[in-house]
């Protein structure tokens, strides 16, 4: 039996469990940061989020995460209660209260705050905002190519909760993944509502047909940084690339496969529904979008 694995696999740190968390303007130790059990993530998922990585002191594509962060509160009417510049002194001050240069995963999480009742009614959170920013100590370990299974979970209609939000509420996909692991595989590929190949239940996903690199159209799936990084990567080196429709007869006839996301980068993928994909193991095209990646992150963050 192979063994378990995830995208956000990551090498055991000692150092987490002594680290320092924002919360409202405090850092406080771990065991003492918490929230209200009013507040209005915890009771319904009424949140936002962005998840961020840092390479030697810099932190990645930090712009583009903003710009995503304060679009999602636009679109859910939430005031953050700080600028940009507030956001990025409050980052850093628990980047620097944690003694972090390197190596390290932020999730910054906001949300619309402490109800007053515990109702759905957005008027009942009338405290402001709760803020949260956990840095952790962070390098993936994922050991092999990973496993999907096809689920019958999709990502919805934007009339509904547009996946391209990046908020709380993500029962959808843990349902997705539950049923991904009862397949025995380690993550879930979702269909959009057409039956096209979309995503998985936690990364963007691509497949590699004769030399071209496919993802989906992107109109029902979070449209993650790290994937638009690899798009426009493959755009500017000559690897041709395309957001279309395609099924999973054709993944499953795919030389390659890999998902992204912030934290694993680029994730080599080996089996879909129990079929190999090419060899089983990372393709020569997966490995040059890794090296590009890899380079754009140097020039990024001055490695």
């Amino acid at each position: 039996m192979t063994t378990k694995t995830t995208t956000h696999q990551a090498r055991e740190d000692t150092r987490n469990d002594a680290i320092k968390i924002y919360v409202n303007g405090d850092i406080l130790p771990r065991d003492q940061a918490k929230i209200s059990v009013y507040d209005s993530g915890f009771m319904l998922g009424d949140g936002i989020w962005e998840g961020l990585r840092l390479y030697d002191g810099t932190w990645a594509f930090l712009d583009d995460h903003l710009d995503r962060l304060f679009e999602a509160a636009k679109a859910i009417d939430l005031d953050i209660g700080l600028d940009r510049a507030g956001l990025i002194a409050s980052l850093e001050a628990t980047r620097a209260a944690n003694h972090m240069t390197t190596d390290a995963h932020a999730r910054l999480m906001i949300t619309r705050g402490v109800k007053i009742r515990p109702f759905q009614h957005p008027s009942l959170s009338q405290s402001g905002p709760t803020i949260v920013i956990i840095i952790e100590h962070s390098r993936p370990a994922i050991g092999r190519p990973i496993r999907l299974a096809s689920v019958p979970h999709i990502r919805g209609l934007p009339m509904t909760q547009d996946p391209k939000l990046n908020s709380h509420s993500k029962l959808n996909c843990i349902l997705a993944c539950i049923a991904a692991e009862k397949a025995g595989a380690d993550e879930a590929l979702m269909l959009d509502v057409h039956g096209f190949v979309n995503t998985t239940n936690a990364c963007n996903f691509f497949i590699v047909r004769r030399g071209e690199v496919w993802t989906s159209t992107g109109d029902y799936c979070m449209n993650g940084i790290t994937r638009r990084k690899v798009i426009e990567l493959c755009r500017e080196n000559g690897i041709p690339v395309f957001e279309r429709n395609f099924s999973l007869v054709e993944t499953y006839g795919a030389d390659e496969a890999f998902v992204t996301g912030t934290f694993g980068a680029q994730t080599p993928v080996g089996e879909i529904d129990g079929r190999r994909i090419g060899s089983g193991e990372p393709g020569p095209v997966t490995a040059r979008i890794r090296a590009l990646y890899k380079a754009l992150i140097a020039r990024e963050c001055g490695q």
